[in-house]
């Protein structure tokens, strides 16, 4: 061939090749597809925050769509162990911001018909309050082997420790967790029925109904990220509960409640048109039929998803 000269492939080569590459796009898409609700639950439970938790997943897609698939054993491990990591490294750049944050912080609400999750035990609100004490490690110990029930040597492959520093990780962060929030199962019926009763003694305005169906330890946490006026500590105790909703709750007077489908425990909203303006998750005691547990969101930043 002469210099400068240009030869072409045959169209039909190029287009086997075109069909070929097409094809392998097409499966890792697929497989991805398959295990996204489990990456997303991951990372929300790890990292307590919607958005973050879709950039986990973006950023797991993007290292996926790279991969050599004829190298990959167990799809689903592999990209677990993606997932998981991504969300450590985003976990360790956030601690530093909520160490600053004004006030307690809350995890942003997970509502399912919008984000469907994978089946897994649920992690409450109440519990990744907890969750946020742990070291990243720990916490992601935790959720992998308590939420989603990986055994100890899968997550020491996740996590690139010995099975020995896994189970380790797993039983502190377990034992952290149980001396904090002894966890309760609750059924979702009677959960929904305890918080309909809450939000109808609110409305009312009485402070007798109020205390009626608050247990004597129930604790109030409200979240509003320095944006707008919130308790800047935990509230605990019946009385004083629900003393600060009496003062509250006319604040919010004419607005709509709907409550929301979540993963974890019942959720109402208040909105104002179709802004939601204060989220509300309600966690019954160890008895069942009083409220354990308030949780109040009104940081609009971590609001905007839901309206």
């Amino acid at each position: 061939m002469a210099s400068g000269e240009v030869t072409y492939l045959p169209v039909t080569v190029g287009r086997n090749r075109l069909g070929e590459l097409e094809g392998i796009v097409a499966d890792a898409e697929a497989v991805f597809w398959e295990h996204r609700n489990l990456l997303f639950t991951l990372a929300y439970d790890m990292l307590g925050s919607v958005a973050d938790a879709e950039d986990v997943v973006q950023d797991t897609w993007l290292r996926w769509a790279g991969v050599d698939l004829v190298r990959v054993d167990n799809p689903r491990a592999y990209l677990v162990r993606i997932a998981v990591r991504r969300a450590l490294e985003r976990l360790r750049g956030l601690r530093a911001a909520r160490e600053d944050y004004p006030g307690p912080w809350l995890p942003e609400p997970l509502v399912t018909p919008d984000y469907p999750v994978t089946a897994a035990e649920n992690v409450t609100t109440g519990l990744l309050v907890v969750l946020e004490t742990l070291s990243p490690l720990e916490r992601a110990a935790f959720v992998l082997r308590e939420a989603f029930g990986f055994e100890h040597a899968e997550i020491a492959r996740i996590l690139d420790r010995t099975p020995a520093a896994a189970r380790q990780l797993a039983r502190r962060a377990r034992e952290h967790v149980q001396a904090r929030r002894p966890r309760y199962p609750a059924d979702p019926q009677v959960a929904r029925e305890v918080a309909e009763r809450f939000v109808a003694a609110m409305a009312g305005g009485s402070l007798a109904d109020l205390l009626a169906v608050l247990s004597p330890d129930v604790i109030m946490w409200n979240d509003g990220g320095g944006r707008v006026r919130a308790s800047l500590r935990p509230i605990y105790g019946a009385d004083r509960v629900a003393r600060v909703l009496t003062g509250i709750v006319p604040r919010y007077a004419g607005l709509d409640v709907r409550w929301v489908e979540t993963a974890v425990s019942p959720t109402f909203l208040l909105l104002d048109g179709g802004e939601v303006r204060v989220a509300v998750t309600v966690e019954p005691d160890e008895t069942g039929i009083r409220v354990g547990g308030v949780y109040g969101l009104v940081n609009p930043d971590k609001l905007s998803h839901l309206s």
